[in-house]
């Protein structure tokens, strides 16, 4: 740190406006691709593209042949098995959360694990069941397809699905299948589309807190959908906004009925693999293979269920019959379509959402690239597969990815042994789970909902880091838990934009000085050696300038130079008016000793301002002031004849650092051009500092220089600005400036170079005043 404080650097160079700039330093001419260059180049064709492409929509032709078998196959195979028996037990669990029958989640974790190898980037994502999405495919089935045959639901009614031939006769459980499929299907082709389009970027538009708070509001809802399973009673269905205390309610009223038998199983399941997961975390390190607990207490829950018989000595909820081997696919119905376009396309979103957010956290890890627009594909095309065979919306689990990848996963190939292990539960072992008590999937989706419930404690973090995030998130969930999923991140998303709309529309502007004299400039009250040159305000705008915040930043601009242009001119022109009038009827004279005003009579309070002018008058009174015809120079600052009071001013220069400002739209350049010229009305002198290249020449191009305004008011640095004030004032009023030694960490020196005012340290001498 010491040697830091000793070092120095240099600089002399010329001040330099954009002009001088611009004469002495020669900007490339770039040429910028057009419309019609972008889409030539879209449709064109060569080999390389050809060859791109192909990797890019298949990226197991890029990987594939780099495969090294010989070391990382076994790590593959373990990490499949252990992948495997997590993926079969979390589907049959969330395939409770869709209302379906718990085989049909074994579907959802085969098909898109398949599609996912071929088309998907990341290579250490586990494809499947995601307990958010099977409650928002669960919400939809509920709405469509609901539990009464009235179809009344929460009090309103509820449209079932138009049936076509396919659909008629059908029972429920079959109809909720084909919801499923269909609400999956059209997930699937609005991911699908949105990777065509190459639109995978539109994923930040979802920041951290609001996924965060999102899948923390999705995992109560998910837990207070299974505390049925976990008490052993039926609960009514209900969906839509304050479907979640109604469903409280319910259950409430309704626990007397609690099976006990259910209760007890749940508990123990849940201590049991609560504590033995907490020592799979605490000693990861030494454990080569997490204990596989859920299959062991699922093994163990079953064994008992059947040798005791649950099912009818206790009344206990069992999965019932699954379904051996993979049943012929379904047609999606298109009639579902237009009943839940928005929820398809939330599901969509979410899914991917997640996904990726999965993916980029092993891809920073392990150093490899992810393709987000190719995700969108690798996941769509999965969805419209896994809905057309009879499965629900996938994408993946932070908990199922980090076994694959803590166990020793190094591609996609981990992936489909997974998958083997689930098609083998499918053909062949499926019935030995048919006495597998409902409540013990239950309690594994809780377990399995620690992660995001935990999610909890970001709030006081955030909350020291970044309030409006920290609100984001927690509307996010107040929204998800009140509203239901699919319009809780509806309004998630307009909080989270209009978060966006409040940073900009309402920036923190700023008068910034020089810090201990040098050209770092600071704002001025947040430290004590700031140096102010005498009638000079800096002005700092940290957004960029558009049509909602361009009045607000005008409103900062004359709060911080501590007067309002235009009631300055107006006041003034008022003033000279009555001067003129004075000297006209000879009431004010011209002395050799100064203005001798021989009349009170026509005493004017100037104080007294607009008060109801005819438009002519306003105008007049809003045009430049123009002395030029008097005998006399006026200064405003001083006392005016016949006790005629302005408001006094005491800057000359007024330098704008608009070095954070992006971008500029028509109505912030009418509304900066407007502040400007009223500041060079009463004489004040504008610079514009620390532009963007792209920002200026769109100024440019929107004819905003005129013959008031010029790019000579443009500055490279904002002490570039402050030096040709210096030296422009220095003009009028020289002084012999000699070299100097400031205070501080190294010695700077200043002085004219050749007719220039050049620096080696661009230091302000400490006498120099305006």
């Amino acid at each position: 740190m010491n040697n830091l404080q000793e070092n120095q650097y240099l600089v002399a160079r010329p001040i330099y406006s954009e002009n001088s700039f611009s004469s002495k330093h020669e900007k490339i001419n770039r040429y910028h691709k057009t419309f019609l260059d972008h889409l030539k180049g879209f449709f064109g064709c060569s080999a390389a593209k050809a060859k791109r492409i192909a990797f890019t929509f298949l990226p197991i032709a890029s990987w594939l042949p780099m495969y090294n078998f010989k070391e990382w196959l076994l790590s593959d195979i373990i990490s499949g098995i252990s992948t495997g028996t997590v993926a079969i037990l979390q589907a049959l669990a969330f395939a409770l959360l869709v209302n379906v029958s718990p085989a049909y989640g074994l579907y959802s974790a085969f098909y898109p694990v398949i599609i996912y190898f071929f088309l998907g980037t990341s290579k250490h994502i586990s494809v499947g069941p995601f307990p958010v999405l099977s409650l928002m495919v669960g919400t939809v089935v509920l709405r469509l397809v609901p539990d009464i045959s009235n179809g009344m639901v929460n009090g309103t009614d509820t449209v079932l699905f138009n049936m076509t031939n396919e659909t008629e006769g059908l029972s429920i459980a079959e109809k909720r299948v084909i919801v499923a499929g269909t609400v999956t299907v059209l997930a699937g082709i609005f991911q699908l589309a949105l990777g065509l389009l190459q639109i995978g970027f539109i994923v930040i538009y979802l920041s951290d807190p609001l996924i965060s708070g999102f899948t923390t509001g999705a995992a109560v809802q998910v837990s207070v959908s299974q505390i049925k399973f976990l008490l052993g009673i039926k609960v009514a269905n209900f969906s839509g906004p304050l479907a979640f205390f109604y469903t409280l309610k319910d259950i409430i009223l309704k626990i007397t009925g609690t099976n006990i038998a259910d209760l007890v199983t749940s508990i123990i399941i849940m201590v049991v693999v609560f504590i033995v997961k907490e020592v799979n975390e605490r000693y990861k390190s030494k454990i080569p293979i997490p204990i596989p607990i859920e299959l062991i207490m699922t093994v163990l829950a079953t064994g008992i269920s059947y040798a005791f018989d649950f099912r009818k000595r206790f009344n206990v909820q069992v999965i019932g019959i699954l379904e051996r081997g993979y049943q012929a696919p379904i047609t999606p119905d298109v009639s579902i379509f237009q009943e839940c376009i928005a929820d398809g396309f939330a599901i969509g979103i979410v899914a991917f959402a997640v996904g990726f957010s999965v993916a980029r956290v092993y891809s920073i890890k392990h150093d490899y690239p992810i393709n987000g627009s190719q995700e969108l594909v690798a996941f769509g095309i999965g969805n419209i597969f896994c809905g057309c065979f009879r499965g629900f919306a996938v994408s993946t689990s932070l908990s199922r990815s980090a076994v694959q990848e803590s166990t020793g996963g190094k591609s996609q190939i981990a992936g489909v042994l997974s998958a083997l292990i689930v098609m083998i539960v499918t053909l062949a072992i499926g019935f030995l789970l048919e006495t597998l008590p409902k409540s013990v999937l239950g309690a594994l989706v809780l377990i399995n909902l620690k992660g995001m419930l935990m999610q909890c404690e970001q709030i006081p973090i955030l909350w020291r880091k970044d309030r409006y995030d920290c609100s984001v998130w927690v509307v996010t969930f107040i929204a998800a838990v009140v509203l239901g999923l699919d319009l809780g991140l509806a309004a998630g998303v307009g909080y989270e934009l209009l978060t966006v709309v409040f940073r900009t529309q309402f920036p923190k502007c700023t008068l910034v000085a020089s810090i201990g004299r040098t050209n770092i400039y600071k704002n001025r009250k947040d430290y004590t050696d700031i140096y102010e040159p005498e009638g000079v305000k800096i002005f700092k705008c940290p957004s960029p300038i558009f049509f909602a915040n361009a009045n607000f930043i005008k409103d900062k601009l004359t709060a911080a130079v501590g007067f309002n242009p235009l009631r300055v001119l107006r006041k003034r022109n008022k003033a000279l008016r009555k001067i003129k009038t004075m000297l006209k009827k000879g009431d004010l004279h011209v002395s050799p000793k100064g203005l001798v005003c021989t009349s009170y009579d026509n005493y004017i309070d100037m104080e007294e301002d607009d008060i109801e002018f005819d438009n002519n008058r306003v105008e007049e009174l809003h045009k430049p002031i123009k002395t030029d015809d008097l005998p006399f120079k006026i200064d405003w600052n001083s006392d005016l004849p016949n006790g005629i009071i302005v408001p006094s001013v005491d800057i000359h220069s007024l330098i704008l650092d608009f070095g954070a400002v992006s971008f500029i739209d028509i109505s912030g350049m009418k509304a900066l051009k407007g502040i400007i010229k009223e500041f060079l009305k009463i004489e004040i002198e504008v610079y514009i500092a620390n532009i963007d290249s792209d920002v200026l020449d769109k100024l440019k191009n929107c004819e905003f220089f005129d013959d008031d305004i010029s790019t000579s008011m443009f500055f490279i640095t904002v002490h570039d600005a402050v030096l040709f004030v210096f030296e422009k004032k220095c003009m009028k009023q020289p002084y012999e400036m000699s070299a100097l030694k400031l205070s501080g960490y190294s010695p700077y020196v200043s002085g004219y170079t050749n007719g220039d005012l050049r620096h080696r340290e661009l230091a302000i001498p400490s006498e120099t005043k305006f």
